[in-house]
């Protein structure tokens, strides 16, 4: 049984999972993986959940809704045109040179920056495991001087959101929560069992060539 198939609620239709041993755009290991690209296939499929995920934020007196590109965007649109909102977002940069964790930066467009000053912010992602993009697109939102007030997914996988929400005083909202087994590369079970480490991002040529291994505890990850 596929890990999303144990989701007690009908989103998990609208997902593709693989179980393996991933390497996370945070650069933590996982062995679960969402094929996230063909959330929106569909858009009608999707918009009942953004419609409720968008009345869980109305009571925050949110201004603008930000995703980060890519299928977080996509939710937060629709969020965003549920409440009536203005819709922003924030684009992933090159990685971070040094950084095993948290290495990739996420930054809003120029035109957009001054526009999101203090204004009531909430992130909406569509999957928040790690928490890699949402990360990210909190820190540049307090780089523009952006309140951000909430964070909000379809689904949380472990308990990073919530951690993240806590830690920086932000109300949290998810529609479904579920464990996630997540592990820094020095901690990697999978690692320790010599279990090949996949980048799912990359194309099977491209994974070919890149020969993207496990080598034990401290395995670096190829980002």
């Amino acid at each position: 049984m596929h890990e999303a198939d144990r989701i007690q609620h009908p989103i998990a239709r609208l997902i593709s999972s693989r179980s393996g041993h991933f390497l996370l755009e945070s650069g933590h290991h996982g062995s679960l993986w969402l094929d996230l690209e063909v959330l929106c296939l569909d858009p009608a499929a999707v918009r009942p959940f953004a419609v409720e995920l968008a009345a869980r934020l109305k009571p925050y007196a949110v201004e603008a809704v930000c995703g980060p590109l890519v299928e977080g965007a996509f939710v937060a649109l629709m969020v965003a045109s549920e409440l009536g909102l203005s819709f922003t977002y924030a684009e992933r940069l090159q990685q971070g040179p040094g950084q095993e964790l948290f290495g990739y930066p996420y930054r809003i467009p120029g035109s957009l920056r001054p526009w999101l000053r203090d204004r009531r912010v909430a992130i909406v992602n569509d999957v928040i495991g790690a928490g890699s993009a949402v990360r990210g697109t909190l820190a540049d939102l307090e780089r523009v001087g952006a309140r951000t007030v909430a964070l909000a997914s379809l689904i949380s996988l472990g308990p990073s959101a919530s951690s993240l929400a806590e830690e920086n005083h932000l109300s949290f909202e998810t529609l479904v929560s579920l464990p996630f087994d997540l592990w820094t590369p020095s901690q990697c079970p999978l690692c320790a069992r010599g279990e090949p480490l996949v980048d799912p991002t990359l194309s099977a040529d491209a994974r070919d060539r890149a020969s993207v291994r496990s080598q034990g505890p401290g395995a670096a990850s190829p980002d």
